[in-house]
């Protein structure tokens, strides 16, 4: 069985990861989620992605541990886009957004760190355990202290406690926390509400917020104004850029091409 299912509505796509019992994730899941999540990046027909997990308990733990006793290596090949398919996708220029079902742990959350927007459900309990099974949390080591307070994310990690959907809202960490019936509805509204936007200036976005994430101000706006980013210089000779403008002036509703 295909642990990855995907559904696509419009512009939109939906990644489901089931694997039963818990969804974790082995090397091969890892691959076939890469897979899916390049192929999104790489379809002009798409805009937005909604990640979330099967069930209701689980959103995903992280590593198969047993997956690893059985032979798979933890530097083994995790595919196209490292663990999850996410969070080394280079080119990853469109929204994503978590919409997390249950418990998420580990590289679980590290998964949903890779994402734009987290959307919880109430029941949803996070944490970062690996110092209890002699590992790192490597990705959420180099994400966390960047997303919520530096002494908040340093307990997190150093102790693994879990914490539960009210807190993560507390600190930052999750856009929104809603009742488990409610949440799938509210991130299709929010995924409909950026695929009616323009795709050319997420893309813009999302590039120029990597490219200025250890830079000074001043080099990250040289860079932006001198069109050295490859987003900014498409949007800027973009279709999409005059009819901005054209529609403003209007004042009427843009239509966006993506061109």
């Amino acid at each position: 069985m295909n642990p990855i299912k995907t559904h696509r509505d419009g512009a939109i796509l939906e990644v489901t990861l089931d694997r039963p019992k818990a969804n974790a994730i082995d090397l091969q899941t890892s691959r076939l989620m890469g897979e899916v999540f390049r192929d999104f990046r790489d379809d002009p027909d798409l805009r937005v992605a909604i990640i979330t997990g099967g069930g209701d308990k689980f959103f995903c733990p992280g590593w198969d541990l047993k997956a690893a006793t059985e032979g798979d290596a933890v530097d083994g090949d995790y595919g196209v886009g490292g663990f999850g398919g996410l969070q080394e996708l280079r080119g990853m220029n469109k929204p994503v957004i978590a919409a997390v079902n249950g418990i998420c742990c580990g590289g679980g959350l590290e998964l949903a760190l890779s994402a734009d927007m987290i959307l919880a459900a109430d029941h949803a309990q996070f944490a970062l355990p690996e110092i209890r099974s002699g590992t790192v949390a490597d990705a959420a080591s180099v994400k966390l202290p960047k997303r919520i307070p530096y002494h908040i994310a340093m307990e997190l990690l150093l102790t693994g406690r879990w914490f539960d959907a009210a807190e993560g809202k507390g600190w930052g960490l999750l856009n929104e926390v809603l009742p488990a019936d409610q949440l799938m509805d509210r991130a299709r509204e929010l995924a409909r509400l950026l695929a009616s936007g323009p795709p050319l200036v997420y893309a813009a976005i999302k590039e120029i917020v990597r490219d200025a994430e250890d830079a000074k101000f001043q080099d990250a706006m040289n860079r932006i104004t001198k069109r050295q980013l490859p987003t900014v210089d498409t949007l800027y000779a973009s279709e999409d850029q005059k009819e901005g403008a054209l529609a403003f002036t209007e004042k009427r509703d843009p239509v966006w091409k993506g061109r």
